[in-house]
């Protein structure tokens, strides 16, 4: 069995669930966008994209940092500093992600 395994599992868990999301925005922003029949522009299309990239990229770089934490053997706090910049920036990522969405939307 692998050491923490739960630990391991539970941040796993929280990754895919921010890939799911940045995914589902994504995903679903594109295809609204086309929906009235006009084709929006490539810039909206790329820009929600790449957005959704960052917000995917952030929270690889998140997992890895708590795997890293799970891991040492000694017991540490709760991460402070460190985990609230991450978690500040995955959420002005997603909402970065929401407002290209509505941009792409809009136009």
């Amino acid at each position: 069995m692998i050491r923490n395994f739960n630990d391991h599992a539970s941040n796993e868990r929280t990754f895919l669930a921010w890939v799911r999301t940045a995914t589902t925005i994504v995903g679903f922003g594109l295809a609204a966008g086309r929906l009235g029949g006009a084709v929006p522009p490539l810039w909206t299309e790329a820009t929600l994209f790449a957005a959704g990239v960052l917000l995917v990229l952030v929270a690889f770089l998140r997992m890895v940092w708590l795997r890293r934490r799970i891991e040492r053997a000694e017991t540490l706090d709760a991460g402070g500093l460190a985990a609230d910049v991450f978690l500040f920036v995955m959420v002005a990522v997603l909402m970065g992600v929401l407002a290209v969405f509505g941009l792409h939307l809009s136009h």
